[in-house]
C-alpha cells in the first residue's frame, strides 16, 4: 500500500514540475500547482532567509494530512527523526549526501513529534542531485551533508502517518 501511495506521489509530483500552466493555482479546493520555473525560483528567495545552520524552508500548502515546503540549504543540517510523517523529497538544483537510518547521536526532542541531534552512527549515504526523488519514512533518521561551496533546494511533500 505505502508503495502505491508512493508511486502515485511521484506521478503527480512529476505532473506539477512538468506542468505549462501558469502561476501558484490553488482555487480549487485541494488542488496545488507549481509550476518548474516557480520551484526553480525558491532558491533566491531563500538564501537570505537562512538561520544560523546556513538553511530555510517555506510551507506552500497544507492539505490536512499532507503539507508541501520548498527548502535550501547551504551547509550540513541536523539529524533529525519525525515520528509522525514521512518525507518525500525532490531535488531543485545543487547536491548533498543523505545520511539515512541507523542512530542519532546526542538526540533530544525539539518539539512534538521531533528528535533532532548531532550527527547520525551507521547511516547509509547517497548522494542526491538535480531530479533525484527520495522518500524517508516516518521514525527513521535522516541528515543532509552539504559540502563546502555547494548548496541544496528541494521539494518536500510532509505526509502524515497512518
Amino acid at each position: 500500500m505505502k508503495r502505491t501511495i508512493t508511486a502515485v506521489l511521484l506521478v503527480l509530483l512529476s505532473e506539477v514540475l512538468l506542468t505549462a500552466q501558469s502561476g501558484l493555482d490553488n482555487a480549487l479546493p485541494g488542488f496545488f500547482h507549481l509550476r518548474a520555473d516557480q520551484l526553480r525560483q525558491f532558491q533566491a528567495s531563500l538564501r537570505p532567509k537562512m538561520n544560523q545552520y546556513k538553511q530555510a524552508a517555506d510551507q506552500l500548502a497544507d492539505f490536512g494530512n499532507h503539507t508541501a515546503w520548498v527548502a535550501h540549504r547551504e551547509a550540513d543540517g541536523l539529524a533529525e527523526i519525525h515520528e509522525n510523517w514521512a518525507d518525500l523529497m525532490f531535488v531543485v538544483s545543487g547536491e548533498a549526501t543523505l545520511l539515512v537510518g541507523g542512530e542519532i547521536v546526542d538526540g533530544k526532542p525539539d518539539s512534538p513529534g521531533e528528535i533532532r541531534g548531532s550527527t547520525i552512527r551507521d547511516g547509509q549515504r547517497r548522494v542526491m542531485r538535480e531530479g533525484d526523488v527520495v522518500q524517508v519514512p516516518a521514525g527513521m533518521p535522516h541528515q543532509f551533508l552539504v559540502a563546502k561551496e555547494k548548496q541544496i533546494t528541494f521539494f518536500t511533500m510532509k505526509i502524515g502517518k497512518n
